[in-house]
C-alpha cells in the first residue's frame, strides 16, 4: 500500500495477515516468552463467503506476570530481575532488545494478566483487551492494575487523548475486560509509517503492522517489543 494515500487502518484479512506474521516473529525472536497464539472464534455475523469465516478471532497471551505485578509475599528471583528490561522512571517510551513479561511459579499473592488483540471492524483497527487477575481467579479493578502499569504509563494515560482504558463487553467472550481506547489509533499509525523514510517510499507492509502497533501500544501495560522485530520487516509465511 502507497503511505501517503494510506489512512492507517487494516482489513480484517489484513489482520489476519499481520497477526500470522506477528506471531511467527514474537516466536521467532522472544522464544524464551509465551508465544502469542490464534483463537479461531464463529463470526460474530453470518459470514458472506468461508474466507470470511476463516479471518474471525483474535491473538493470545496469557497467565502472564508483568514485572512489578507482584504483590506483598512474593519476592523476585535474580533470574526474574534479570529478565526484567523496564526502567522505572522512563519518560518516554523507547523499544528495548527483549520482552518484559515474566512468567513465574510463585502463585503467593502473584496477579496474572491475559492480553488480547482483537480487530475492531468499526474503527478498522487493531485493539488490546486485557485482565489482571488473582491466582485464585479474582479479578482485579483498575486502581489495582494501574498499581502494576510501568510508572510513564500513568503520565500517558493522563495526558494522551488518543490512549486510554475503558471496559466494556469482550467482543467474543461476553464478559468484561479492559481495553486500550482504539480512538486515533489509525492517525497516529499512518503518522508512525510516515516517519520511517524506508516505509513511506516502499510502501506499507501490512506484516509489519502489528510489531509497528504493539511497540507503541503495548508499553502503556508493560509489554516491549524487541528490536530484531522491529528491524526485520520480513513477511512470515
Amino acid at each position: 500500500m502507497d503511505a501517503l494515500s494510506w489512512d492507517g487502518t487494516l482489513t480484517s484479512r489484513d489482520f489476519l495477515v499481520s497477526a500470522r506474521a506477528f506471531a511467527e516473529k514474537w516466536k521467532e525472536f522472544n522464544s524464551a516468552f509465551p508465544p502469542w497464539t490464534w483463537v479461531p472464534c464463529p463470526p460474530k455475523q453470518p459470514p458472506c463467503h468461508l474466507s470470511q469465516l476463516l479471518q474471525q478471532g483474535y491473538l493470545s497471551l496469557e497467565k502472564i506476570c508483568l514485572p512489578g505485578s507482584s504483590k506483598k509475599g512474593h519476592v523476585a528471583s535474580q533470574e526474574d530481575v534479570n529478565e526484567i528490561s523496564l526502567t522505572e522512571g522512563e519518560e518516554e517510551f523507547e523499544p528495548v532488545d527483549n520482552a518484559t513479561l515474566v512468567e513465574t511459579n510463585n502463585s503467593l499473592q502473584v496477579c496474572y494478566y491475559d492480553f488480547h488483540i482483537v480487530y475492531s471492524d468499526s474503527y478498522r483497527v487493531p485493539v488490546l483487551y486485557f485482565r489482571g487477575y488473582y491466582i485464585d481467579g479474582q479479578p482485579l479493578a483498575l486502581d489495582e492494575i494501574e498499581k502494576d502499569l510501568p510508572a510513564c504509563s500513568a503520565k500517558v494515560l493522563l495526558e494522551s487523548k488518543w490512549t486510554f482504558i475503558t471496559q466494556e463487553e469482550h467482543p467474543y467472550l461476553n464478559r468484561p475486560w479492559y481495553k486500550l481506547h482504539p480512538c486515533g489509533t489509525s492517525e497516529w499509525m499512518k503518522l508512525l509509517f510516515l516517519s520511517d523514510d524506508s516505509r513511506a517510499k516502499n510502501g506499507v507492509a501490512v506484516e509489519q503492522y502489528l510489531v509497528s502497533w504493539l511497540s507503541v501500544v503495548g508499553q502503556v501495560v508493560g509489554i516491549r517489543i524487541p528490536f530484531e522485530m522491529l528491524n526485520n520487516p520480513k513477511s512470515c509465511n
